[in-house]
């Protein structure tokens, strides 16, 4: 502390910290050079995946482990679509292995707990104008070295959902990187693979591996797991509305 200055502590470092040892450490295990060593090395991501996910669901509060089991749910079915029916992008083994769906559901509640951190909370502003140029840069330099116009669309189409609801920018913008991180880890490691054009069918959308702004597809995940908590929580999702409804007039009339 110096002139007063406070740095608020990381509350949930415990939570989602783990989370990006287990995405580097998990598909390490799951990689091609794992499996010259270890034939069913997929099942040690598996395990250290279910561990962690158990770890995370009983530090969550009761509404993130309910949209975690709803994550996870979500992206399966995602999963089921893109890659085994849509054939979007493929896993090493041509399956979905078990350790994808509770990745994602971890990745959410990671990002969603560092958005709770009083750090980001009190300066979401600075966050943005930092976040927002990284995401632009790194969507273009991945255009222009690696042809992806996939990856390049998906961004600006993130950059639109994210003016149409700003208050979701801090969010997504953490979001972007987290997939980010968890993408090239998982292309460089070959746990999967993108093809080199749009499905695998479409010559005229080229992708890198992996395309850069891939996050998009999490604001559908995003409303899958919200949509599925508001069927469960019809009374608390009405009363959550009510207050935040009250606040915005209180802002408006003060």
């Amino acid at each position: 502390m110096q002139n007063g200055a406070y740095m608020p502590r990381l509350k949930y470092l415990h939570i989602y910290f783990p989370i990006f040892i287990t995405v580097w450490l998990g598909l390490f295990l799951d990689s091609n050079t794992v499996a010259l060593e270890l034939p069913y090395n997929q099942w040690l991501t598996n395990a250290l995946v279910a561990i962690n996910f158990l770890w995370v669901y009983f530090n969550a509060s009761k509404s993130i482990k309910q949209l975690m089991l709803f994550g996870v749910l979500v992206a399966l079915g995602g999963e089921i679509l893109f890659s085994l029916i849509l054939g979007m992008y493929s896993y090493r083994l041509g399956n979905i292995p078990v350790y994808i769906p509770f990745g994602h559901a971890l990745l959410y509640a990671s990002v969603y707990y560092i958005t709770k951190e009083p750090l980001v909370r009190k300066q979401p502003h600075r966050l943005i104008r930092l976040l927002y140029p990284f995401m632009v840069v790194y969507a273009l330099s991945w255009l222009i070295m690696a042809n992806d116009l996939l990856g390049f669309t998906c961004t600006i189409i993130i950059l639109f959902l994210l003016h149409k609801q700003p208050s979701s920018k801090p969010f997504f913008l953490i979001m972007f990187f987290m997939v980010v991180y968890l993408e090239l880890v998982g292309t460089h490691y070959q746990c999967w693979l993108w093809p080199e054009i749009w499905f695998n069918s479409f010559s005229w959308m080229p992708s890198a591996n992996p395309p850069s702004g891939i996050g998009v597809f999490y604001f559908a995940f995003d409303l899958g797991c919200l949509w599925l908590y508001k069927q469960q929580n019809r009374h608390r999702w009405s009363r959550f509305r009510n207050i935040q409804a009250l606040r915005k007039k209180q802002t408006f009339t003060t």
